[in-house]
């Protein structure tokens, strides 16, 4: 039985060295400051909600992600699941109120509901023509803005983990996640990815909220992040590569699974960020797959993803 719909994502939670280095990561990266405290970065995007990622001063620990609930009902219901926290207050920039709970992994899940909201920011951008629509711009000239362009909002996370089966299982009968696609390695049983989506009934969400990928380690492979169009996707890769601070991980291509123009970029201590345009939507209706990974684990154009990005996990 599921314990909650969950409504959105809302942040990964994790630690940094230095604040100072992860917040200028960030903002090239296309986040905005939030709020900043002695001992914590909260980055925000162009849309209302106050933060998309926050960072408390320590090691390099990936703490976890952290979900909004619809209502308060349902911190109700998780707070009477098996080792949850209760309902807590959350006593930092944002606040609202939550239930802390621990994933098979043991990464945080927070689910938090009445988090403020703040007013979104304008990011002007053209419209593009197309053969089928050749006058979307009509008497108009493209000009792009100057870089970093601002992110618009997150998307998905993603789990490396031995124990893929058991995660997806949690997140799915926890969060009420449902499948857009499973993906198998010889065996149909040999589950080795899953990719998971929201369910908001007839609303369309993305593809996927989180892809849980088999991996002897464990720990966070990347988080996900909408650019505003393609063009900022590509303008944004040359603008981090004048940077010349960071690591390029993978991209720029297409993926088959989500369909999503990607981008991934490392931080100082190597967790990755993606920046990616043109996500698959998909509400209740319309059902998942299994397929193989031969089939499913591939970009319709673009490089084959390296093996530092396929065996990566910060933990």
């Amino acid at each position: 039985m599921v314990a909650i719909k969950a409504a959105e994502f809302a942040f990964p939670r994790m630690e940094a060295p230095d604040l100072d280095e992860m917040e200028e990561f960030l903002t090239n990266f296309g986040l905005v400051r939030a709020e900043r405290t002695p001992d914590a970065l909260y980055m925000r995007g162009a849309d209302g909600h106050h933060h998309l990622h926050a960072v408390h001063k320590g090691g390099t620990r990936f703490i976890g992600f952290a979900y909004h609930a619809a209502s308060e009902d349902d911190l109700e219901r998780l707070a009477a699941l098996p080792g949850a926290s209760g309902i807590e207050t959350v006593n930092e920039p944002g606040g609202g109120r939550r239930v802390r709970l621990t994933e098979p992994n043991g990464y945080q899940v927070e689910v938090i509901h009445g988090m403020q909201t703040v007013a979104p920011i304008e990011v002007a951008r053209d419209p593009v023509n197309t053969g089928g629509e050749p006058l979307r711009r009509k008497g108009r000239l493209m000009r792009l803005g100057k870089s970093p362009t601002t992110i618009q909002r997150i998307g998905h996370g993603v789990l490396a983990t031995p124990k893929v089966k058991e995660t997806v299982a949690w997140f799915r009968d926890t969060l009420g996640m449902i499948r857009s696609d499973d993906v198998y390695a010889g065996d149909k049983d040999n589950l080795i990815g899953a990719f998971s989506r929201l369910d908001r009934g007839d609303e369309y969400v993305d593809h996927h909220v989180l892809f849980c990928v088999h991996n002897e380690k464990t720990g966070l492979n990347h988080v996900s992040y909408e650019a505003q169009d393609i063009d900022a996707v590509f303008q944004d890769h040359e603008h981090l590569k004048r940077v010349g601070k960071y690591r390029h991980m993978w991209g720029i291509g297409r993926h088959l699974l989500g369909s999503q123009v990607y981008d991934y970029w490392a931080d100082p201590w190597g967790r990755v960020h993606e920046r990616w345009a043109d996500t698959d939507r998909l509400n209740a209706a319309n059902g998942g797959n299994l397929v193989s990974a031969e089939e499913g684990l591939q970009s319709q154009w673009g490089e084959r993803p390296p093996a530092h990005f396929i065996g990566h996990a910060s933990p």
